[in-house]
């Protein structure tokens, strides 16, 4: 989102905070995180929540792709996959061709699909439907985010929620606390004789005093920091620096490389409880196929590792991830070969504890709203299994006067 965009999204959301936090008031480096894994170590006990917002609207249609009915063939037929092209998740649905790993996981009973989620009287602006997604306030709106309110009932730590995103999304401002900014950037250190020297002043001495061996120690910290937060893969952009992609691999974007700090902090014991990440340009008003699939395949190449990563380890166990977007889109290809906004869309859940498989109704073709899919689950109900499964709260502190849970989704 450029800076037009971003200001008028906050300003749509309310969180009029938001302003003052994207302009790193906020902001942490490796050192305050590593610090509090050091002090305070991630709760064994305690679950991680991962948001990944797929900004834009993401088409959910060609996302869990009811390829078999004559009536998604019949609204879009330059637009629409065949059968055969989809990955077959049964009953009658199959995944997008560019979600390959995410269907190994759908295999393993390590991913779910929650269908046809949204919430009552939709919106079709990115900006007002981004900010109800976000504050989770359908009816009004409100000056905070739904995880900045949990922050507020969690006390005052903003480690306690981090996003590794170039600005601070709305969702993470509270109205006494807000998350804090850890945007992607590389640490690059000195290779070959000079590098072992450099790592070696980090090793404590005997005898030496205390300004010394603190010195000592932030040099030794430096060097964890890159091991654990993969060194200077990830510069800002997400492009490798120079000699830093190994031959025939292609590079990461910016997802996998968000992701991939996000791993390292969570194996490391950073205590915090809820990350954010994203992801951009699924507003796919003209020649959707080929941008959609480009974009889901890059989805699936960050999200299919990271799970994979989370379940080695038992502070990756801890972890849960939600991926939503905004809106999908009108059931009906428009005269661009792409689709205009929409109303209900699945999210996918992942991680361990997660239930895999369908959850929710699939929304019917033949039962539209004005062209668009009616919800059949109030995203509300999936906000409030993970604020009461996954962060261990009681959602009604967050999500006051909404009763509804997603039943079965985690164990």
């Amino acid at each position: 989102m450029n800076k037009l965009t971003r200001r008028r999204f906050l300003i749509a959301s309310g969180v009029t905070a938001a302003g003052a936090l994207a302009a790193g008031a906020t902001q942490v480096d490796w050192a305050d995180l590593m610090t509090a894994a050091d002090r305070t170590p991630l709760d064994p006990k305690a679950g991680v929540l991962v948001v990944v917002t797929l900004y834009g609207g993401n088409d959910g249609l060609n996302t869990v792709v009811p390829a078999g009915d004559s009536r998604y063939q019949d609204a879009r037929p330059e637009l629409a996959y065949q059968p055969e092209d989809v990955l077959d998740l049964g009953e009658g649905l199959g995944l997008n061709p560019g979600m390959k790993g995410l269907k190994g996981l759908w295999d393993a009973k390590e991913l779910a699909i929650v269908r046809g989620v949204g919430y009552p009287k939709p919106d079709h602006s990115h900006f007002r439907s981004m900010a109800i997604w976000q504050t989770a306030s359908p009816e009004t709106s409100v000056p905070t985010g739904w995880l900045g309110r949990w922050l507020d009932s969690a006390g005052d730590d903003p480690l306690r929620a981090v996003s590794v995103e170039p600005v601070l999304p709305p969702l993470l401002a509270g109205a006494q606390t807000a998350a804090a900014s850890l945007p992607v950037g590389g640490l690059a250190l000195p290779k070959g004789g000079l590098g072992k020297s450099f790592e070696g002043l980090g090793a404590a001495q005997p005898g030496e005093g205390f300004w010394q061996a603190k010195a000592a120690k932030s040099i030794g910290d430096l060097h964890n920091a890159v091991r654990v937060l993969g060194g200077a893969t990830h510069p800002p952009g997400g492009h490798p620096a120079k000699g830093q992609q190994a031959k025939g691999q292609r590079p990461k974007g910016a997802l996998a490389a968000q992701l991939d700090l996000v791993a390292g902090l969570i194996e490391a014991g950073v205590p915090t409880r809820a990350y954010s990440v994203s992801l951009g340009g699924f507003d796919t008003h003209a020649d959707e196929r080929g941008t959609q699939q480009r974009l889901l395949t890059e989805l699936d190449g960050a999200l299919t590792p990271f799970a994979q990563r989370l379940g080695k380890t038992d502070r990756g166990r801890q972890a849960v991830v939600v991926v939503y977007s905004e809106f999908g889109r009108r059931v009906t290809a428009n005269a661009s070969d792409g689709t205009d906004h929409g109303t209900a869309g699945p999210m996918f859940v992942l991680g361990n504890g997660v239930r895999g498989g369908f959850h929710g109704t699939e929304p019917s073709l033949s039962d539209l709203d004005n062209g668009d899919l009616k919800q059949s689950t109030d995203f509300r109900d999936v906000y409030a299994t993970m604020l009461e499964k996954v962060l261990g709260t009681d959602a009604g502190r967050v999500l006051p006067g909404h009763t509804g849970r997603l039943d079965g989704l985690l164990t």
